[in-house]
């Protein structure tokens, strides 16, 4: 019968060994436990109720609604300036005078020219009356009384070119002074004192341009135009900031909207108005615009990372109490860069997830990062 040999093991030995195992195991288990409770980290963001505005964001470009090129009716030499260069002006003040002299001599001239027609018109329109009654006791012939009525119509005749001419006279002398037409801004100056200026020509001594109000031009997409003529009547609120101050945004009106779009660059043409009573707007710069055409009051509104579009539409993940997240399908009425408005299927209060969706699968553990409470189950 063949020997065996038994290994006897110390009970110290032994007792050191099964520490180990129960060790390993219980490492083993921790390590599971771990596994199953492993959290996603995501950033989330409430679900509020505020009043959100309709608007459109453009760029536009700031426009004087009045422009006027300031030219001269008569022909002179310019004798005095009375303003300066940028100066503000109200409409019938003195910018220019012409030299008056030859204006004057001009209007004297018409004067006397009237006066002595007029002298003689007097003298022929006698003379015919006493002609026609001699006439009527056919004591003058037909002839001599066909001659005395025409002078006598001539002169008046002239008389009336004469009175004509001597209005016109006036009217040069009065063109002598060259008056602002509106309230507005004065530009550079395009001539100076001891420059001869034409009569109506079409280059301007200086344009004035009225800044207070003030014009934005801009366009929005063809698309917005029935949200457009839907509120137009409300007097939309138009806002710009001068794209060389970001801190400075300054409100005025919608007023005009064109009529037609433009078939080239399918964009529709708007005004708003700016009071500028501070001078922020200047004529010809850029700005960028804010058209708010109406405010949604108690509207559901969430960050606009939130909204994920799925194949059956779109959804958000929303984290419940304890911390896991559930799909839930949502009905998104409008949305920009910032924000969405949503129509159906959440509530104010609740948690939705705005960063990490990507990592969730339905009924994952969350953990917000930079472990905010809405993390704690």
């Amino acid at each position: 019968m063949p020997t065996r040999d038994i290994i006897v093991i110390p009970a110290r030995a032994l007792a050191a060994g099964l520490a180990l195992a129960s060790c390993l195991a219980a490492s083993g288990c921790s390590d599971t436990k771990a596994v199953r409770t492993q959290r996603v980290p995501v950033t989330v963001a409430k679900v509020q109720t505020r009043n959100m505005p309709l608007s459109i964001a453009a760029t536009g470009m700031v426009e004087p609604i009045q422009t006027a090129d300031v030219g001269s009716e008569v022909g002179g030499t310019i004798q005095k300036l009375d303003f300066h260069e940028g100066d503000e002006v109200v409409a019938g003040q003195k910018l220019f005078e012409l030299d008056p002299r030859p204006f004057r001599a001009a209007l004297e001239q018409a004067v006397g020219q009237l006066e002595r027609d007029r002298a003689q018109e007097d003298a022929a329109v006698l003379s015919a009356e006493r002609s026609e009654k001699l006439f009527q006791q056919n004591l003058l012939a037909q002839q001599d009384w066909d001659t005395a009525r025409a002078t006598a119509q001539g002169l008046v005749a002239t008389v009336k070119a004469d009175s004509a001419a001597v209005n016109t006279a006036r009217l040069n002398l009065e063109y002598a002074t060259i008056r602002s037409p509106i309230e507005g801004r004065t530009g550079k100056l395009n001539v100076h004192v001891g420059d001869y200026v034409k009569s109506a020509t079409s280059d301007p001594l200086v344009t004035v341009n009225q800044i207070h109000p003030i014009y934005v031009r801009f366009t929005v997409p063809e698309n917005e135009r029935p949200d457009v003529q839907r509120y137009r009547d409300q007097r939309p609120r138009v806002f710009a900031r001068p794209a060389t101050d970001d801190s400075v945004e300054v409100s005025g009106a919608l007023v005009f909207v064109d009529n037609t779009v433009d078939p080239t660059t399918g964009t529709l043409t708007l005004k708003g108005e700016f009071p500028n009573s501070d001078g922020k707007l200047w004529p010809g710069e850029f700005v960028q615009v804010r058209l708010v055409l109406t405010t949604q009051h108690n509207a559901i509104v969430v960050p606009a990372p939130a909204i994920n579009n799925g194949q059956t539409g779109t959804y958000v993940y929303v984290m419940n109490p304890d911390s896991s997240a559930t799909t839930r399908p949502v009905s998104v009425e409008r949305s920009d860069d910032v924000s969405a408005i949503v129509a159906s299927g959440l509530k104010a209060g609740e948690t939705v997830v705005t960063d990490g969706q990507f990592r969730i699968s339905p009924g994952a553990r969350l953990q917000v990062r930079g472990g905010g409470r809405e993390a704690r189950p």
